[in-house]
């Protein structure tokens, strides 16, 4: 919860609304700047409503995307520097395999993104890490950097390093209202703030809040099953904490992706989702789902069936997430195409978290008029076209 002691009051050098992981980022680059900052969040804190929930998130340096694997270093530097600020672990190695058809264009992209030639065949895999079997034709590329972060934990972290630099976060505050302007007006369930400068980084919620602003952007909130399946024998097969993380790509019965994290959560269960779910509004993310039988389910069992022999085949525990994605699944970090003093993050698409820290630090760079440290140009919103609406 936001501290009681902090004093109301209505005027900031910018306002932040969204205090998820990118949002507390962002929030935590501007008070490292000194700017007089509110970070507003409209859920009382901790929640499990939005998308940076959860005990662990993958963080990997191998990426097909040049831009993101560009990013990485920078990322890894800045959850070091988090861990140091705080005394806390946020993040442990246990390395990834990237598993997927030899020769497939992506998977031979992330080979690249390391710069090492760490390509493990089947015999190899099942050496190393005794819980996977591949199929015919199938490689894996190894990232031994990777590991898991720990979700809850940085979130706290960051919040807390946000406000020991004199950051306000003020939980359970829903926004009603955003007048743009020369000096930004934002309206509250609890108050009025004002501000020369705004960033929206409010998930799923993002879209509702643009489109106040004539913007209508492509965000598709999505309902993500988040599963856990229990080891046929506890420590067997290789499966424990000490097993690698893991992502597929170009496996033709899993297009959008399964990634998996050890047993870190809850004892003896491995985390083992699809990288996709199914349109929903966060407004009603909470309903319980149609009894219809889930296809990610029975996709995820088959696919253990097959790759991971050690697990039961169905799930012993299931939670949900929301990812909010793009068309093509690039981040939007871009400025309000009519008002130049509103910066938008949005649509990270369910692989932003580790690649916080430094969207943190662009959209704190494009809100204060700075030069980007990265390339910015996947991440315009010019590249869809149409966005503008009467307002």
């Amino acid at each position: 919860m936001a501290a009681p002691s902090q004093p109301q009051k209505a005027t900031y050098d910018v306002i932040v609304i969204g205090a998820g992981i990118q949002g507390s980022f962002t929030a935590y680059h501007l008070a490292q700047c000194h700017k007089d900052t509110l970070l507003l969040e409209q859920f009382p804190l901790p929640h499990s409503r939005g998308s940076s929930h959860g005990q662990s998130r993958i963080i990997r340096s191998a990426y097909p995307q040049e831009h993101y694997s560009r990013m990485m270093p920078d990322s890894f530097r800045l959850w070091q520097q988090l861990e140091a600020e705080t005394g806390t672990t946020l993040y442990r190695q246990t390395g990834l395999v990237v598993l997927g058809p030899a020769g497939e264009p992506e998977l031979e992209a992330c080979r690249r993104s390391l710069g090492v030639d760490q390509v493990l065949d089947a015999a190899a895999l099942a050496q190393r890490f005794p819980g996977f079997r591949l199929q015919a034709g199938q490689v894996a590329v190894l990232d031994s950097t990777a590991g898991v972060l720990f979700a809850d934990r940085a979130l706290r972290a960051v919040q807390e390093v946000f406000r020991r630099h004199g950051g306000t976060l003020r939980d359970g505050e829903k926004v009603l209202r955003i007048e743009p302007g020369a000096t930004v007006t934002v309206t509250t369930t609890a108050g009025v703030y004002k501000a020369p400068r705004l960033i929206i980084t409010a998930g799923a919620w993002t879209g509702a809040f643009v489109e106040q602003l004539g913007l209508r952007l492509p965000l598709q909130p999505l309902r993500i099953e988040v599963c856990y399946w229990r080891e046929k024998q506890p420590g067997s097969a290789g499966l424990g904490s000490v097993s690698p993380c893991f992502l597929t790509l170009g496996l033709s019965q899993a297009p959008h992706g399964i990634y998996g994290l050890p047993s870190l959560e809850y004892p003896g269960l491995m985390k083992v989702c699809h990288h996709h779910g199914s349109p929903t509004d966060p407004e009603k993310r909470d309903q319980a789902p149609s009894s219809a039988p889930c296809p990610d389910i029975a996709l995820l069992s088959s696919f253990i069936s097959s790759y991971l022999p050690g697990l039961e085949t169905q799930p012993a525990v299931m939670e949900t997430c929301l990812y909010t994605n793009t068309p093509d699944e690039d981040f939007i970090l871009d400025r309000h195409p009519k008002f130049s003093n509103i910066v938008i993050g949005a649509g990270f698409s369910g692989h932003g978290f580790k690649l916080a820290p430094v969207v943190g630090k662009l959209l704190c760079e494009l809100s204060l008029g700075e030069e980007p440290s990265h390339d910015m140009a996947h991440f315009a919103i010019t590249r869809f076209p149409g966005v503008l609406v009467a307002a």
